[in-house]
């Protein structure tokens, strides 16, 4: 048995396509003694399984038509190319193709051929193009090998999309002539390893998500060790990110530029975290609970405010003033402070308002004074519209890379996400909390105030990630590792601190993509196993697994809601349903690995359960109230365990049987018509009963109408956000106006199934017909109710 080069192994016969961009891999692919390629060439070296020959072929011809034989070896094999031909085809021999990608265990020289490639395509994308073109074909003669050369064709079409790899923002690159090669089965986190590592992944995502560009930075001892930009930034325009230019927007990541300006405020005695935030303010979150609100609480999402959008996002510029939004868009509090954690928008907006009144100085340029210039932060803001001196480097933002571009996004709560940066400023803020507040002869905050700052704050269990002052835990691989996401609309971005390694990592894609799985929560995850590799120790299952798996299984709802308004709906549309599985292992449906299928979770512990080949924990334990809490991965909201009432596990049955019922009534109250007409039967009715038919079709016809035109104007409003402002109230409130007349119609549903009883002449299927269309009514109702739909409001 023979091995092919790259890993291929054959019994019969070997063959393989290298490829190389420069002299040095040419000959590290073919062999010593090869006539070497020219710098402006890639090459195909190839050996055909029929007679065992090697000929290498360079790629593109000099002109237009052109026959090109290259000699390697003792034989050649023939490619030919044509002005009407976009690619290259195989005129002889069939091929194997083996190619190597930084994501598999292949050999050396074939990621050295990988790494040029990728090199050489930054001056030749257009060529890179036409390749990929070439390997489509050769695949479809190549099928012994097909599935390796699958591989070759989807890295790169992802190459093909990147027009321009610009150049890697690295410290220290140029005095490396050639990369270290690592231990045995131990990656190195340098600057080489980890770009050959990254566009191995970042490229393929783009492709595989229909993402338009993502730009990445990463920071090792204080240091940019890597920054690169992938893909688009204008995708119409085939303009690239630059990872030193092109304004991203990082979503909540904005938060932790408010949470550090709280802290330095703090630090001058400007702030006390402990006292009641309404004596910073010049209006009044309302008492309730009898306990204050205080910038603990804020930081680690426990004030207990409800989740609201209107008015987050504005369709325009003419966005309100901070502390105008502030005053007309207070939230209800449904917990207490302090005790359960519930994400929240307004609570960091809030704290973004009081650091403008303590500082005496607006938001935007607080920030901007005392964080973006002492750290040379030169392409970021928090102002919108754009400075029309930064305005030029904005990345367009995507639902998918091949829609249109959507405009840019106004955030009203602008210290809780309206950021506009580039990879590389972003690299600038991570060195400096890597760095207790400095960042080389700048400091923006203290030793001990970032320390503190660091600090687990807030936790229901001291096995559960913790919130810090602002920064959450996401601890894996045997690290504590604090950081923060952000979402807007079409940007989708992380930034993560590993403060024990010195190692920061930040990620921004701008686009939503099509991908059921995270990206970059896939690329963090491979990043962090290839270069901080762990094994955890070995568990067993807990003596009551069994019982816990059964005690703690039910519907959970998300304590990150709207409580009062319409929008609990979507919360209970939400839910999670915790599932006992079999020797004490849950599943939770709504949790899904990469894979898409439900994660399993296994008893380790006393009600602690541990992900099935992963590190991540569900805990469970009882609230304050009594009520049994799921304590999930991330300590910003918690699962709590519902009631029937609010149960979606029967809500949605029912409310689907109630208005099938409804909509079959009224499709078939027409065609029964007609039958009867064709028959020439009458309708035998007493003039009240004529009329109450009438009137339970009405009403069904009011609550179907409520409920198609609600979900159709909350649809509408995704991609018009106009919707979820003042503009909407008027439709909001025609919509449930409709709503509440169809709900008071039940009564005169109610009614006509009595009268239906009490009618003796009646056969019992009129009585049980009578009776489910009551039952109908009585399932919308239902649904209504547990989801707020009839509750008029202009703050949802």
């Amino acid at each position: 048995m023979g091995r092919a080069r790259g890993g291929i192994t054959s019994p019969r016969r070997r063959s393989s396509i290298s490829i190389c961009a420069s002299p040095s891999d040419s000959r590290s692919a073919s062999g010593s003694g090869r006539k070497s390629c020219s710098s402006s060439s890639i090459c195909l070296t190839a050996r055909t399984p029929l007679r065992s020959r090697r000929a290498r072929h360079r790629w593109p011809p000099s002109s237009a038509r052109e026959r090109r034989y290259c000699q390697g070896g003792k034989g050649r094999s023939e490619l030919e190319s044509s002005s009407d031909s976009k690619g290259w085809a195989v005129k002889s021999g069939r091929l194997k193709a083996t190619y190597c990608s930084p994501l598999v265990f292949l050999p050396r020289e074939a990621l050295t051929s990988y790494k040029t490639l990728r090199r050489a395509s930054r001056s030749h994308a257009q060529r890179v193009e036409e390749y990929v073109k070439t390997g489509v074909r050769i695949v479809k003669e190549s099928k012994p090998c097909f599935f390796l050369m699958l591989g070759l064709i989807l890295c790169s079409v992802a190459l093909g999309q990147v027009p321009n790899l610009p150049e890697t923002k690295t410290e220290g690159e140029k005095e490396q002539q050639a990369p270290a090669q690592p231990p045995s089965g131990v990656h190195e986190l340098t600057a080489p390893d980890v770009g050959a590592f990254l566009d191995g992944i970042v490229p393929l995502q783009l492709v595989q998500n229909d993402i338009a560009g993502a730009t990445v930075a990463v920071v090792k001892d204080g240091k940019l060790l890597f920054a690169r930009g992938y893909g688009y930034a204008d995708v119409a325009g085939k303009k690239p990110v630059s990872p030193d230019e092109t304004l991203f927007r990082p979503g909540s990541v904005s938060k932790l530029f408010t949470w550090t300006a709280v802290m330095q405020m703090a630090e001058q005695g400007k702030l006390d975290l402990d006292r009641d935030v309404n004596e910073y303010l010049d209006f009044k979150i309302p008492e309730k609970y009898g306990q204050p609100i205080t910038l603990k609480n804020i930081m680690t999402h426990t004030p207990g405010f409800e989740e609201q959008i209107k008015d987050l996002f504005a369709a325009d510029f003419e966005s309100l003033d901070l502390g105008e939004y502030l005053k007309t868009h207070i939230p209800e509090r449904i917990f207490p402070p302090g005790t359960t954690p519930a994400y929240s928008n307004y609570a960091t907006a809030l704290a973004g308002y009081i650091v403008e009144r303590a500082s005496g100085q607006p938001f935007n340029e607080y920030v901007e004074a005392n964080i973006f210039k002492p750290l040379a932060m030169s392409h970021s803001t928090f102002v919108q519209p754009l400075p029309p001196a930064l305005a030029p480097y904005m990345s367009n933002g995507y639902q998918l890379a091949s829609d249109e571009p959507k405009p840019f996004e106004v955030v009203n709560a602008f210290p809780a996400g309206s950021l506009s940066s580039t990879a590389s400023d972003m690299a600038q803020f991570i060195a400096a909390h890597l760095q207790e507040g400095r960042l080389g002869d700048a400091r923006i905050l203290r030793p001990e105030t970032v320390r503190l700052m660091h600090s687990r704050l807030f936790a229901l269990d001291d096995a559960a990630n913790a919130m810090a002052y602002g920064f959450y835990e996401e601890s894996r691989n045997g690290h504590r590792i604090i950081g923060h996401g952000g979402d807007t609309q079409y940007f989708h971005s992380d930034l993560h601190l590993i403060p024990d390694a010195g190692v920061g990592f930040f990620i921004s894609y701008n686009s939503s993509g099509k991908g059921e799985a995270s990206p970059r929560t896939l690329l963090w995850e491979a990043l962090l196993d290839r270069y901080f590799p762990h094994t955890p120790p070995p568990t067993s299952a807990s003596a009551s697994a069994k019982e816990d798996a059964e005690a703690v299984s039910g519907t959970y709802m998300l304590s990150r809601r709207s409580e009062t308004s319409f929008l609990k709906t979507a919360t209970l549309l939400g839910e999670l349903t915790v599932v006992p599985d079999e020797d004490g292992i849950i599943k939770v449906a709504e949790l899904n690995g990469p894979n898409g299928k439900p994660k399993r979770w296994r008893g380790v512990a006393p009600m602690t359960f541990l992900e099935e080949n992963g590190q991540e924990k569900l805990l469970f334990k009882p609230d304050h109230d009594g009520r049994m809490v799921m304590i999930l991965p991330y300590p910003f909201f918690v699962g709590q365990r519902v009631g029937l009432f609010e149960n979606n596990s029967l809500l949605l049955p029912v409310i689907a049987v109630s208005l099938l019922i409804m909509l079959l009534t009224l499709v078939l109250w027409p065609v029964a018509w007609l039958v009867r007409r064709h028959y020439g039967h009458k309708l035998e009715m007493a003039p009240i009963e004529r009329r109450l038919r009438l009137a339970v079709r009405i009403v069904f016809a009011l609550d179907i109408l409520f409920i198609g035109a609600m979900t159709g104007l909350v649809l509408y409003g995704l991609t018009h956000i106009e919707v979820f402002s003042d503009r909407g109230n008027t439709w909001f409130h025609i919509i449930q106006v409709i709503g509440i007349v169809g709900a008071v119609g039940t009564l005169v549903v109610l009614y006509n199934a009595i009268k239906a009883w009490a009618n003796k002449r009646r056969t019992i299927w009129y009585k049980l017909q009578a009776t489910i269309l009551a039952l109908a009514c009585l399932g919308f109702i239902w649904f209504a109710l547990a989801g707020n739909l009839l509750r008029i409001s202009s703050n949802y």
